[in-house]
């Protein structure tokens, strides 16, 4: 097959003349992300190699991204595609439909999978100019879909893909009714999922006992405005000015480099920058509480992942966090991009005793076991999958919105 810069697996390779007489079925992942789809879809991807299914995975980051090779360990083959993830360039929007093109061509999948907006729209349109199925996600509605400049031109975009897609799986309640409101998706085929799961067997709560009286939050995410960095840094500096033991600290990479110098010029001992992780489970070990100041989320997977290791949860009052946080049950809520909120809402959280802030995590542990159980997005992705190849029946239940 003549895919550009494909990967196989040597295991795989020796399948290829089977599966043109149609013994596997093809399955191509479009994602805007190596990252995104390791941390949220791995288990996913690990399921539908284990049915069977012949996976090909299309994402911006080469061969050389270590993500991309522990994808490639489930089984997966790798489709390096270029694309810029953000913004609107013609020329280069283009080239990536056209590459989404040959990908197509050359694969002929039974089935695409997308994830965030230009894999979504671009992707959508070319699966349909080829008549193959399409299941889209929408992992968040973002700013150029509801206040961008060309909000009006996306929006038309993504109406034509919802019209196109065989079904439609959404993080949360808020961004379905933002689709519903605007007339952009026909509500018989849409799923509402509880965000990407978590996966509660490798994210459970780690005992360590405490050496010291601090008090330490963190802030895990792509370092940029619509994540709330400014509101957390500014609230962060207030804060260590007024009271002694508390420390913030910042984990991710910087998706707008402005703020790289900000969090330099602030960093100091008690305002911490702690890089990259590849593992997330060390850092959330060690604080005592996850913040999360984002403007605008589809399911927060660092809640998630917080709550999972049993630590209380900060957040901010929006659609993809509200799902999570309990206001004064495992956490509190504050009004998105407002300082004062989230100071109000950290310092109502020192205020706690340590068995009540030691119970907060225990409710955010049980709220994900109750709900948010990465295996029930893996079963209802199987189930669509299923029925749509004709393998199997939608149960009714996964329907309900």
């Amino acid at each position: 097959m003549n895919i550009i810069l494909i990967w196989l697996n040597k295991s795989v390779k020796l399948m290829l003349n089977m599966r043109k007489d149609g013994f596997l079925k093809k399955i191509l992942i479009l994602s805007n992300s190596s990252g995104g789809l390791y941390n949220f879809r791995f288990e996913l991807i690990k399921k539908l190699t284990d049915l069977n299914y012949e996976v090909f995975f299309s994402v911006p980051q080469d061969i050389t991204d270590n993500k991309v090779k522990l994808l490639i360990e489930t089984g997966a083959n790798f489709i390096h595609t270029p694309m810029n993830r953000r913004g609107m360039n013609p020329i280069e929007d283009l080239k990536l439909i056209n590459l989404y093109k040959k990908i197509v061509n050359d694969i002929y999948p039974d089935i695409v999978l997308t994830y965030t907006i230009k894999p979504n729209i671009y992707g959508n349109y070319v699966a349909n100019k080829f008549k193959i199925p399409v299941i889209m996600n929408i992992t968040g509605i973002g700013t150029s879909l509801s206040t961008g400049r060309f909000k009006w031109i996306i929006k038309k975009m993504y109406k034509y893909a919802c019209n196109k897609a065989n079904m439609i799986f959404f993080q949360n309640e808020g961004n379905y009714n933002f689709f519903i409101s605007n007339n952009l998706v026909n509500n018989q085929k849409t799923i509402l999922i509880p965000g990407s799961g978590v996966n509660l067997e490798k994210f459970k709560p780690v005992i360590k006992p405490k050496k010291d009286n601090v008090i330490r939050f963190i802030f895990i995410g792509r370092v940029m405005k619509d994540k709330g960095i400014e509101e957390y840094l500014e609230a962060a500096k207030r804060l260590v000015s007024k009271v002694e033991n508390l420390e913030f600290n910042i984990l991710g990479s910087f998706e707008e480099l402005e703020f790289k110098n900000i969090i330099e010029q602030n960093s100091n001992g008690r305002i911490k920058y702690l890089g990259v992780s590849n593992d997330v489970r060390k850092e959330i070990s060690e604080i005592d509480c996850i913040v999360n100041p984002s403007y605008h989320e589809g399911m927060s997977n660092v809640l998630l992942e917080g709550a999972a290791m049993g630590k209380p949860l900060l957040a901010s009052n929006i659609p993809g966090c509200k799902e999570i946080v309990d206001d004064g049950v495992n956490g509190f809520l504050f009004e998105p991009k407002s300082i004062d909120s989230l100071e109000e809402a950290i310092i109502k959280f020192v205020s706690l005793s340590d068995e009540d802030r030691k119970n907060m995590g225990q409710k955010s542990r049980e709220k994900v076991e109750k709900g948010f159980d990465r295996n029930i997005v893996i079963n209802q992705y199987i189930k669509v999958i299923k029925a749509i190849l004709g393998e199997g029946a939608i149960n009714e239940s996964i329907w309900e919105n």
